[in-house]
C-alpha cells in the first residue's frame, strides 16, 4: 500500500484529495463484486462522513481503529493502523488502545489485533523501546469520583463477585485507566466505540459521562456515533443513540 499523507497534509489538502486518501482502505475487488457499495464508500463515506470537521481525522481513525478491533476484524486492521499513524495517532497511542480494549473486548482479540499491527510497526520501525512499558508513572487519582466509583460497583455486585469488585478496582481504575499514554478523554472515547461495536450500549453512560468530563464535545460524540454506522451498522448505532441522548439531557440539566 501507498504510503499515506501525514496529518498535517491532511489539514491543506482538498476533500476530493482526502477522500482518495481514506479510499485506499477499501480493497479493489469490493468494486468488481458491489459497485454500488463502492459507488457508497466513495460518496457517502469517504467524501462525507470522513472529510467532516465535526470530529478530527485523528479522532475518526482512532474509533475505527477501535470498532475494527472489537469486531475481529483483523484481515483489515494493518490498513487502518497505516492510515491513524498517518492522521496522528501515534505508535504509542495504538499500543495502549490495545492494551486498554483488552479489558472490554476480551483478551483474544487484542492479541489478534498486536500480531495484525507487528508487521505495521516492523515495516515503519517502531522499536519495543519506544512503546509504552508495562511499569509508568501514572496520573493522578481523582479521589472523590474513584470513591464514588467503588462505593456503587461493591454496593451493588459485591456479593455477588467480589473478584470482580477488587480486579475492577485494582487493574482498571487504580491502573489503566491512569497510564498516560493515551488520554482520559480518548480511553473513554475508544471504550465508547467498542461498546457500540460489540452491541452492549447499556454500559455506555458511564463512559460517555466520563468522556465529556474530560474534553470530548457533544458534537464529537454525535459524530463518532455517525462515524460508526458505518463500521458498526446501523442497528448497533440506533440501540446506542437513546443512552446518548440521554446523557446529553442529563448534562443539560
Amino acid at each position: 500500500m501507498k504510503k499515506l499523507l501525514s496529518a498535517s497534509a491532511f489539514a491543506v489538502i482538498s476533500t476530493g484529495a482526502l477522500a482518495q486518501e481514506v479510499a485506499r482502505t477499501l480493497p479493489e475487488s469490493v468494486g468488481r463484486v458491489a459497485p454500488a457499495l463502492e459507488a457508497f464508500s466513495n460518496d457517502a463515506l469517504f467524501e462525507g462522513v470522513w472529510a467532516s470537521e465535526s470530529l478530527s481525522m485523528r479522532d475518526r481513525a482512532l474509533v475505527t481503529f477501535a470498532a475494527l478491533m472489537t469486531r475481529h476484524e483483523v484481515e483489515s486492521l494493518a490498513t487502518y493502523v497505516e492510515l491513524a499513524l498517518d492522521s496522528g495517532v501515534t505508535a504509542a497511542e495504538l499500543s495502549e488502545t490495545v492494551t486498554h480494549l483488552a479489558f472490554y473486548t476480551g483478551w483474544g482479540n487484542a492479541t489478534a489485533a498486536a500480531e495484525a499491527m507487528a508487521p505495521v510497526y516492523t515495516k515503519r520501525g517502531i522499536a519495543v523501546g519506544s512503546l509504552p512499558a508495562a511499569k509508568t508513572d501514572l496520573l493522578p487519582l481523582d479521589e472523590e469520583a474513584e470513591a464514588a466509583r467503588e462505593e456503587l460497583v461493591s454496593r451493588l455486585y459485591g456479593n455477588v463477585s467480589m473478584g470482580v469488585v477488587d480486579t475492577t478496582r485494582e487493574l482498571l481504575f487504580l491502573d489503566l485507566w491512569r497510564r498516560p499514554d493515551l488520554m482520559p478523554r480518548d480511553r473513554s472515547l475508544v471504550t465508547v466505540a467498542a461498546l457500540i461495536a460489540s452491541g452492549q450500549p447499556e454500559q455506555m453512560t458511564f463512559h460517555l459521562n466520563r468522556a465529556m468530563d474530560n474534553g470530548l464535545t457533544q458534537e464529537e460524540a454525535g459524530a463518532a456515533l455517525s462515524h460508526l454506522a458505518f463500521y458498526a451498522g446501523w442497528p448497533k448505532v440506533f440501540s446506542a443513540l437513546p443512552v446518548a441522548k440521554q446523557v446529553f439531557e442529563n448534562r443539560d440539566q
